[in-house]
């Protein structure tokens, strides 16, 4: 197999047309089109349905070409290293964050944490478990994550230092039309249970819920269970119950729809904080870290968004570990 079969596949898998691929390909329809054929070949099923127009992949072909990028960058990679290149680039960080700081902050953070200095950077999203994996195995150079002191995030202090880029509030939410009602409203009642949208278990932000709902408890009813807070949000704007979101969240959305219920008893304090490993010690990363400790004394300042709240809500009594989320007592 040639290493440029699978580039001539995945351009047209990107394109969706022969023509267009074998521009980009600098090359004819005719050897393009043959060099798909000897790939065809080499794997043994077709790649390209040739039935319909315009072109479409077969199944085989969509599940190869989820394989074959990676399979290009490695063979690449190996290329590369042993011929004594460097495959790392210096001036890239690699970042583990969860999808919702992904989504909700990171476009904001970004170009002041990275002004001046001419780099680059690979995300990497996912829960708080695989973050940490990303860390500790060394595919990430930086992770970004919620963080309150009842449900701390492990990592040797003496290996691996942190910083606090920022801070805000889990609350609850629901939509205007909600709020306007009378059956909507925290605690509840055992005749009208609230509706509620809740993390998955095993979700770090769940375990922060459960926190909150063993101090001040509800009586709800699941309606909807999610691992991201994006899409309880737009659960919640929809009129489909209650949310525990980071104010983050609400405000990427650009909708005024969305209201915070309950008060401080049912809202809980978040860090955002950066972890790296101590032992990388590589001058992009370094300067990099260096832009995120100016702001570790002062939340506040330019880039990072102060909580809207007015005050700290009370921390919960005790820390309670493996609660399975139930929030009607």
């Amino acid at each position: 197999m040639e290493l440029r079969w699978l580039q001539d596949f995945l351009t047209v898998a990107e394109t969706g047309n022969f023509t267009r691929a074998a521009e980009k390909r600098n090359t004819s329809q005719a050897a393009f089109s043959r060099r798909i054929k000897s790939l065809e070949s080499w794997l043994g099923f077709d790649l390209i349905d040739r039935g319909v127009y315009p072109t479409k992949l077969t199944p085989q072909g969509e599940h190869f070409r989820e394989h074959a990028s990676e399979l290009l960058r490695q063979m690449l990679d190996t290329r590369n290293e042993l011929g004594g290149k460097p495959v790392r680039r210096p001036d890239h960080i690699r970042i583990a964050v969860p999808f919702g700081l992904a989504t909700a902050q990171l476009p904001h953070w970004w170009p002041i944490w990275s002004q001046n200095k001419r780099l680059s950077c690979s995300v990497i999203v996912g829960n708080n478990h695989d973050l940490v994996t990303s860390l500790v195995s060394e595919n990430a150079d930086l992770m970004v994550c919620y963080h309150n002191a009842q449900q701390p995030i492990e990592l040797d202090p003496s290996r691996y230092e942190r910083v606090v880029v920022g801070t805000e509030f889990l609350r609850p939410y629901v939509s205007e039309k909600l709020a306007a009602s009378a059956d909507v409203s925290l605690p509840g009642r055992p005749s009208h249970p609230v509706p509620l949208l809740m993390y998955s278990r095993g979700v770090y932000l769940a375990r922060l819920v459960d926190l909150i709902l063993e101090n001040a408890p509800v009586f709800g009813r699941r309606v909807m269970e999610s691992d991201m807070s994006d899409v309880l949000r737009d659960m919640a704007f929809t009129d489909h119950g209650i949310a525990w979101l980071p104010e983050s969240t609400v405000a990427a959305a650009g909708r005024a729809g969305l209201i915070a219920i309950g008060g401080d008893a049912w809202a809980l304090p978040l860090s955002l904080v950066a972890f790296r490993d101590r032992t990388h010690d590589h001058r992009s990363l370094n300067l990099f870290w260096s832009e995120l400790c100016k702001h570790d004394a002062d939340q506040g300042a330019d880039g990072f968004r102060r909580s809207s709240a007015g005050s700290l809500a009370k921390p919960a009594a005790k820390s309670v570990a493996g609660l399975t989320g139930q929030a009607s007592h």
